[in-house]
């Protein structure tokens, strides 16, 4: 998978930096994690700290856009972010697993 950065922008007030970029991959779309993950590999930043907010693919084309914002901290993404893209982007799920097994 070969990501290209097509623009950022930064957001100071949201201690954030939006992403867009694109990619080309081989087979199908590669899954959010795995983008998530290569996207903050390329931009030297932890995996919680990137949200992916958006993936488009166009039919039969192997190329998609997509939109992520880069966050300073993984505790800023958390204020910040609504509880859903948390939730896709599996950002905080390994506290709440530990939470619920210490209840």
């Amino acid at each position: 998978m070969d990501i290209e950065i097509l623009s950022e922008e930064e957001n100071p007030m949201l201690h954030r930096t939006d992403v867009k970029f694109e990619m080309a991959h081989e087979e199908a779309t590669p899954s959010r994690l795995s983008v998530r993950d290569s996207l903050a590999a390329m931009l030297n930043k932890d995996a919680d700290e990137v949200v992916i907010r958006k993936l488009d693919t166009k039919f039969g084309m192997r190329k998609t856009v997509g939109h992520a914002k880069v966050y300073d901290t993984a505790d800023r993404a958390r204020d910040v972010e609504q509880d859903h893209m948390l939730d896709r982007n599996k950002i905080g799920a390994d506290d709440a697993g530990e939470e619920a097994e210490e209840a």
